[in-house]
């Protein structure tokens, strides 16, 4: 009895939910490049990093670049000044005679420390002014650019192995950016207050700074090490770490918020969300004792040859190498160098480590700038007489067989074309390469008789009007969102030419500021539209370039059949200006088409009109059937 009970509440329970898959990638950028770098060979690149920082900052600000030189020069001066005059003022304030003719005989030097100390103290406020003006503009320019390569890559790109995780690094480095002019104005100012000091210092006696360096270098090792770990974490995790930040739009959006809700779903994005951000915080903690191990180490070396700098300090005063005023002027130098030499170690070891997410990002900057559509000077000019496809083929990265596999087709303007298949058929990767937005891999794409990879991609663009299947609803103006920055006019009618062609009017007259209403509800005063009109949005802004090619990929699929009629019945109206093409599973649709092309597999296995295929008993008649049959 309690076996039969103990199997029936096993059946009952539901089984936990699985965690979330280990991502593993084996491909060219799957190595973590510091894996092969000596330590050696990571301090050498200092200098290159500084030389890229000060080329980055020159590009942004050159004055304050030039003021950050100048006081960084001064700041230098005045600790030298600072650490003579502190030996002049010794000598009388340790020498013989009353105290007020001592302190006479110093008060000229002090006045001198306390001059360099006052234009050491400005100089630093003065250089932090100077870097906050680099630092805001630096890093937009770096987070630009990196939107700006990301917006104008290959298409192809986003297809590629750890092309996305890449560019998940590339972030890290903008995020970076925001300090690494600090970090850099901090190493070079310690740097120079260690120059001067140790200078003083060496003048006093010269075995003092060797002593110094040797105190100092364990805990720069230890840093750079320390920053090398902390690195190789970093790469462990990025694949979680872009996975994770995909999955926290999704589950907090208030786009998909009722989905999350009506479907249960919360309790595993959460747990989901845990266990993910758990396994990066195991790689992490994985890593302290290692990195406990060089600090102790590090703090172990150091201390020991700090105790043999003060023991010979006190062995040279003894003995009697150095008079007691120098000696006191050389304790001075030896807490000014230690706290510069600390500093060059700390900001060196910051520089070092943002240097290793600058790379990523600089890098993917790179690679992404290369990928950059340069296909040839030709450019297109309307109208857009024809487009012929040649035995084209095109195969997705990591794919084992062709989305698109020999297809040849022509199109004619002032004839619309009617794309149907089932999915995955190979229908919307037909689209792309019609728009030269992918170029085939073998075949070719031609407009007016000229091949696309021959052809300025943005002068095809120019003539392209495309809704998507997947569209993006922008947080933007209805004005904006329909022109998307590119007016044709200073005043709205071509906009609301737009607006009334897809049935819209009433509903962004009854908007609260009409054009000017801003289409995001997640933002303060703005306000969401339904799937129908979002659609419709996505046709107008199409519609309002006037494109040579108009391409509509399920144009209709949130739309009521009164607004679904409309959107067919203005594309009818406008075909004979224009190549169109519509690609939909609604076969009702394509009636209005004069040529309808079937695919499967990535091939054209059908093809004629609308009457012509009804009849042919084919695909097509067979997925017409089915639509009706419900």
């Amino acid at each position: 009895m309690t076996s039969a009970a103990s199997r029936e509440e096993r059946d009952i329970t539901p089984p936990p939910p699985p965690p979330p898959a280990e991502i593993t990638y084996s491909g060219q950028y799957s190595v973590n490049p510091l894996a092969e770098v000596s330590f050696r060979r990571m301090c050498g690149q200092l200098p290159a990093v500084l030389n890229r920082i000060a080329r980055l900052a020159w590009r942004t600000d050159r004055r304050a670049v030039q003021l950050l030189l100048v006081c960084q020069a001064v700041a230098g001066i005045s600790a030298a000044v600072l650490l003579t005059a502190t030996a002049r003022a010794m000598k009388p304030v340790l020498g013989d005679g009353s105290a007020d003719d001592r302190l006479q005989g110093a008060v000229p030097a002090l006045l001198v420390v306390t001059l360099a100390a006052a234009l050491g103290r400005g100089t630093a406020a003065v250089a932090a002014y100077a870097e906050r003006r680099i630092t805001p503009r630096l890093t937009t320019e770096t987070d630009s650019s990196l939107v700006e390569v990301v917006c104008r890559v290959e298409a192809s790109a986003y297809a590629e192995e750890g092309f996305s995780d890449r560019h998940e690094a590339a972030e890290m480095g903008v995020m970076r950016s925001h300090v690494m002019v600090a970090d850099a104005q901090r190493f070079l100012s310690a740097l120079i207050r260690m120059v001067t000091a140790g200078g003083v210092l060496s003048v006093l006696n010269p075995l003092m700074l060797p002593l110094l360096l040797l105190a100092v270098l364990p805990a720069g090792v230890g840093a750079v090490l320390t920053a090398r770990v902390d690195y190789e974490i970093h790469y462990a995790n990025v694949a979680d770490r872009n996975v994770r930040g995909m999955m926290r739009w999704w589950a907090t959006t208030s786009k998909y918020g009722d989905e999350v809700r009506a479907n249960s779903m919360a309790d595993y994005l959460v747990f989901w969300y845990r266990a993910l951000s758990d396994r990066c915080d195991r790689r992490t903690l994985a890593a302290a004792p290692r990195t406990l191990r060089i600090a102790l180490l590090s703090a172990l070396a150091g201390g020991v040859f700090l105790v043999a700098t003060w023991s010979a300090l006190a062995w040279l005063v003894v003995s009697g190498r150095i008079e007691l005023a120098v000696a006191a002027t050389a304790v001075i130098a030896v807490q000014t160098v230690l706290a510069a030499l600390s500093q060059v170690v700390v900001n060196g070891a910051a520089v070092f480590h943002t240097s290793l997410y600058l790379s990523d990002m600089q890098s993917f900057l790179d690679d992404a700038a290369a990928r950059t559509p340069r296909r040839g000077p030709r450019k297109h000019s309307a109208p857009t007489e024809e487009i012929r496809l040649e035995e084209v083929v095109y195969q997705y990265p990591g794919k084992d067989k062709p989305a698109v596999d020999g297809v040849s087709l022509t199109l004619k303007r002032g004839r619309i074309l009617a794309i149907v298949g089932a999915n995955g058929s190979g229908k919307s990767t037909l689209t792309r390469l019609l728009t030269g937005i992918y170029l085939p891999d073998k075949g070719r794409v031609t407009w007016n008789g000229t091949d696309l990879a021959e052809v300025d991609p943005a002068t095809v663009w120019a003539n392209t009007g495309l809704v998507p299947q997947i569209f993006a609803q922008w947080p933007l103006r209805v004005r904006e969102n329909i022109t998307l920055g590119q007016p044709r006019t200073h005043d709205d009618v071509p906009v609301w030419a737009a607006v009334d062609a897809v049935g819209l009017r009433e509903a962004v007259e009854d908007l609260p500021a009409g054009l000017d209403t801003l289409l995001s509800r997640d933002v303060f005063g703005g306000t969401e539209l339904s799937g129908g009109q979002w659609q419709r949005i996505a046709c107008s802004r199409a519609l309002y370039r006037r494109p040579g090619l108009l391409i509509l990929d399920e144009p209709t699929s949130q739309m009521d059949p009164r607004g679904e009629h409309q959107i067919f019945e203005q594309i009818k109206a406008i075909a004979a200006d224009r190549i169109t093409i519509v690609v939909t599973h609604r076969l009702e649709n394509t009636r209005i088409a004069d040529h309808i092309v079937v695919m499967e597999h990535g091939r054209i296995t059908e093809q004629g009109r609308y009457d012509d295929l009804v009849h042919g008993g084919g695909t097509f008649a067979e997925l017409l059937e089915l639509s009706q049959d419900r």
